[in-house]
C-alpha cells in the first residue's frame, strides 16, 4: 500500500551498501533509524484513520438497522390501530433503512479487510525497524573495524612502497653495527696493554732482584779470599 512504499524500500535496501558508500557510517545509520521512525508514525497515523472509518461505518450501519427494527415497530403499531396506509408508508421506510444497512455492511466489511491488513502490515514493519535497531550497533562496529583495517593496510603499502626509508634503516643498523665492533676493538687493546705492562714490571723487578743476588754472591766471595787479620 502506498503509505507504506517509502519505508519498506528504507528497510528493504542493503545496508552494507549504503555503508561501503557512506562516509561515516554510523550516521548513516542513526539517520536510517530516525527515518524509519519517523515514517513509522506517519503510517500509524493512516492506519488510525482508516480505523477510525472503520468504526464510522459500523456505526452507521448499527444505525440503519436500528432504524429499521424502529419503523417495522410503527408498523406494527399503525397495524394494531388499523391504519393500514400508515403501515404501509412505515414498511417502505424500513425497507429503505434495510437497502442502506446492507450497503453500509458492504462498505464496512470491505473497510474492515483493508484495516486488518493494514495492522499486519504495521506489525511487520515495526518488527523490521526493531530488527534494524538491534543490528545498528553491531554494522558499526563492522565498519568501524574495517575502517581501522584499511588504514593499517595502507600504511603497510605505504611504508613497503618507499624502499628508500628501508635502505637508510638498514645502513644505519649496519654503522650501529660498525661502531659496537670498533668500541668492542679498542676495550680488547686497552685491555692488552694494561696486561703487557703489568707483565714488564714484574720482569723488570725479577731482573732487579736477580742482579743483587748476584752482587752480593761476588761480595761474599771476597771477603772470603781476604787475609784473616784476627
Amino acid at each position: 500500500m502506498s503509505i507504506f512504499s517509502r519505508l519498506k524500500t528504507l528497510i528493504s535496501s542493503n545496508i552494507n551498501d549504503l555503508i561501503s558508500k557512506a562516509e561515516k557510517p554510523e550516521k548513516m545509520l542513526n539517520q536510517l533509524i530516525i527515518e524509519m521512525n519517523e515514517q513509522l508514525i506517519e503510517s500509524k497515523k493512516a492506519v488510525a484513520m482508516a480505523i477510525a472509518d472503520e468504526k464510522k461505518l459500523e456505526r452507521e450501519r448499527d444505525n440503519h438497522a436500528a432504524q429499521a427494527q424502529e419503523w417495522e415497530r410503527k408498523a406494527m403499531l399503525a397495524v394494531n390501530a388499523g391504519k393500514d396506509d400508515l403501515a404501509k408508508d412505515a414498511l417502505l421506510r424500513k425497507q429503505e433503512y434495510e437497502r442502506a444497512f446492507l450497503e453500509y455492511q458492504k462498505q464496512w466489511e470491505a473497510q474492515k479487510a483493508s484495516v486488518d491488513k493494514l495492522k499486519e502490515s504495521l506489525r511487520e514493519l515495526q518488527n523490521k525497524i526493531e530488527e534494524a535497531q538491534r543490528k545498528k550497533n553491531l554494522l558499526i562496529a563492522r565498519a568501524k573495524r574495517a575502517e581501522a583495517q584499511q588504514k593499517i593496510q595502507n600504511t603497510i603499502s605505504s611504508v613497503s612502497g618507499n624502499r628508500s626509508a628501508f635502505d637508510a634503516f638498514d645502513r644505519m643498523s649496519a654503522k650501529v653495527d660498525q661502531m659496537e665492533a670498533q668500541a668492542d676493538a679498542a676495550k680488547e687493546l686497552e685491555d692488552l696493554s694494561a696486561d703487557t705492562s703489568l707483565e714488564k714490571r714484574f720482569a723488570e723487578l725479577e731482573k732487579s732482584d736477580s742482579s743483587a743476588d748476584l752482587l752480593l754472591l761476588k761480595l761474599k766471595e771476597k771477603m772470603k779470599a781476604l787475609p784473616d787479620k784476627s
